[in-house]
């Protein structure tokens, strides 16, 4: 969980919703709705490599 957590703060939206639980939990409810509609596996997909080439970005800053 505390890694979760830290992905949270990574990209952001911890300072982007000025630490507002109730709008990070709506954020989750929304992204979980998808999640579970038709365009779920697109949007994995898309997230995954969102997600990798951040990672990698971050890599090559080091």
């Amino acid at each position: 969980m505390i890694e979760l957590g830290g992905l949270v703060v990574k990209a952001g939206l911890v300072d982007l919703t000025d630490d507002d639980r109730a709008t990070l939990y709506g954020a989750f409810l929304s992204i979980a709705g998808k999640l579970q509609g038709e365009e779920r596996d697109n949007a994995l997909a898309l997230w995954k490599r969102k997600g990798k080439r951040a990672f990698e970005a971050e890599t090559n800053l080091r």
